[in-house]
């Protein structure tokens, strides 16, 4: 199958790696890493402008296009695709304001009986008081739109609070919600539809430095399945989340075709949702891709041609996958560009998944904030966060750094419900 890949991260190489089948696709990704190019075909586009997407599935005849990043979504690229008679993967415009917009989010969940969060929207800085003295002492402030996954301030300090939401007001409205409590689940699901099919549990880990200190990031690593939730976790976050917004969706007449990312905070009385996105999410995709057994290309094929309900129950490796990122120094307020990076497994996507790489004179450099993503996988999920260690410790960037807790409170035990 000729299959395009939109995206230029760890998260779509995760996705060319699954989508390579052992060689037999012929893979496109545009604009593409370095690293990307031992598998695919690397070209580019301004993932912004649904045209030029559309231009160059035809370019390359794609039979499938595999959308990663949540802008070209939210500005369209799904619907252009399909108006162009090409399959794709990845939700409409109007339903991927599940993640555009934060208040359209609570509001469909209001209506299909979701647990999440209170929340407020404010759009004038005169509310700002009245927000932070209703929703202390631990502060979430949120971008309402796109903030590429640090939008977000979760903080005991009113002074921090009030200035982040000061910041997203100069841009658009701001949203304060009340703290959930518990540990928090990443959940992939496919949806077709009312047809729910969920991937493995991950957690991602947001903040920069050990012991979940420094400001948030895009995630600076990821482990999967999950030892501590309960066994019944999974049905219970598809039953009582996902299918009821499924449903809303349909009941709207924009129904969701695409992955829905359900993260949740796992409180006394269950799931609650903290966020969903309209994609994948990074990093948590490099550790439960890594597990995946059936053939991805048969797996979003199914969701794009509408046939989900058809596809046969999921594949997994026995065992635990996780993965940490390497990243740039400065990151994520002002990460330093143009290092050298050396080492082992650098062209293995086994091992390492690119994310902010380029080539000059041959060798690797660093281009962005998160860097690559070193995966191991083990019987254990002690063994797994091992061996991705075991890479990373491998890897060469001046300046560069990586938590070394990934995990951690998983493997020994810290965390109960």
């Amino acid at each position: 199958m000729r299959i395009l890949v939109i995206g230029s991260g760890g998260r779509e190489h995760a996705l060319l790696t699954g989508l390579s089948g052992n060689g037999l696709n012929e893979l496109t990704v545009a604009p593409g890493n370095a690293g990307m190019a031992t598998l695919a075909d690397v070209r580019g586009v301004d993932v912004a402008d649904p045209a030029a997407i559309v231009a160059l599935a035809r370019d390359v005849d794609a039979e499938l296009v595999v959308i990663g990043p949540e802008v070209p979504l939210v500005a369209g690229a799904a619907d252009a695709l399909e108006e162009a008679g090409i399959a794709v993967f990845g939700p409409s415009k109007a339903a991927a304001q599940l993640e555009g917009s934060k208040a359209f989010a609570k509001e469909v969940m209001a209506a299909a009986g979701v647990r999440t969060a209170q929340a407020r929207q404010v759009t004038d800085v005169a509310d700002l008081e009245a927000a932070l003295d209703e929703f202390g002492p631990t502060y979430v402030v949120k971008d309402d739109g796109l903030a590429g996954g640090k939008g977000v301030v979760v903080t005991g300090e009113r002074r921090e609070a009030k200035a982040h939401a000061e910041a997203v007001l100069e841009t658009g409205p701001v949203l304060f919600e009340s703290f959930l409590q518990g540990p928090e689940v990443s959940l992939f699901c496919l949806v077709d539809g009312e047809t729910v099919v969920p991937l493995l549990p991950a957690q991602d880990h947001k903040r920069a430095r050990d012991n979940d200190e420094g400001p948030n990031t895009g995630g600076m690593g990821a482990y999967a399945p999950l030892p501590w939730l309960p066994a019944d976790g999974t049905e219970r976050i598809v039953r009582e989340i996902a299918e009821p917004v499924a449903r809303e969706m349909v009941r709207r007449g924009t129904p969701y075709h695409g992955l829905l990312y359900v993260g949740a905070a796992w409180g006394a009385e269950g799931p609650a949702v903290v966020e969903f996105n309209a994609r994948f999410g990074d990093p948590e995709t490099q550790a439960v891709l890594a597990l995946l057994k059936t053939p991805l290309a048969d797996v979003l094929g199914a969701v794009a041609s509408r046939r989900l309900r058809e596809l046969a129950p999921l594949e997994w490796a026995p065992g635990y996958a996780a993965t940490v990122v390497l990243a740039a120094g400065g990151y994520p307020e002002a990460p330093r560009t143009g290092g050298a990076i050396t080492g082992e497994a650098l062209d293995d996507p086994s091992k390492v998944l690119h994310a902010g790489t380029t080539k000059r004179d041959g060798a690797y450099v660093s281009e962005g904030g998160r860097v690559l993503n070193a995966v191991g996988r083990g019987a254990t999920l002690e063994e797994a966060v091992a061996e991705a260690y075991r890479v990373i410790e491998g890897i060469e960037l001046e300046g560069s750094f990586y938590r070394t807790d990934i995990a951690r409170r998983a493997i020994e035990g810290e965390i109960s419900l």
